[in-house]
């Protein structure tokens, strides 16, 4: 969470930003194998050679810990959003780049997608609050991508909600099994499930499949 005032200034400098990436990177990997709930703060200070002191210096709280492991889910889901709604394309070509920036995050970000998709339910108040805005945001980019293909007459007359759950449950948990270094890339991934979707709701008679 963003902090101000002059003690807080060393908090900003490259270096303290670095040493807190990478606490997060490798407290995201605990949390992946322990569970959030059976990692204590001594593990974590084992795992980041640590004192405790100091890990709260990065940190602030566990849980605060565990806010910025979603964050960088986020950060990184919510970029590749960006980037696919300046390029533009057919609704098509969008879905597409759309699956293809978030199988790439799951690939790049294993342990923190774990943690993403497992361990939502220990944030609280006013953290909860915002993570589920910031996750209906990229759902409502997907369902207006999707309302898009409608009124363009390339998909169906199909619900966006429902499409676009339907759409992030097929890649969402890909993380099960698709793997950074496996005989199948991110993009690949990617490919087939375009076309396995948009020819499901690509309307009979028109381009409904993504560009080659």
């Amino acid at each position: 969470m963003p902090r101000g005032g002059a003690e807080d200034e060393p908090r900003r400098s490259p270096k303290w930003q670095a040493r807190h990436q990478a606490i997060i990177d490798t407290s995201a990997r605990v949390f992946a194998r322990r569970g959030y709930h059976a990692t204590g703060i001594t593990e974590l200070c084992a795992a980041n050679d640590l004192g405790k002191g100091a890990l709260y210096h990065y940190i602030g709280s566990k849980e605060e810990l565990l806010v910025a492991i979603h964050d960088r889910v986020m950060d990184e889901v919510m970029l590749s959003a960006d980037r696919v709604a300046q390029a533009g394309g057919s609704p098509s070509e969008q879905l597409s780049n759309l699956g293809d920036g978030l199988l790439d995050v799951i690939t790049r970000y294993p342990d923190h997608v774990w943690v993403f998709l497992h361990e939502f339910p220990a944030l609280t108040g006013e953290r909860a609050e915002q993570f589920r805005g910031r996750r209906r945001d990229y759902e409502r980019r997907v369902e207006s991508v999707l309302q898009a293909g409608v009124d363009s007459g390339d998909f169906a007359d199909v619900d966006p909600r429902l499409t676009a759950l339907a759409w992030l449950g097929m890649h969402n948990y890909a993380y099960l099994w698709l793997k950074g270094d496996g005989p199948l890339s991110a993009r690949d991934v990617a490919g087939r499930f375009a076309d396995i979707f948009i020819l499901g709701i690509g309307r009979p008679g028109t381009e409904g499949r993504r560009a080659r």
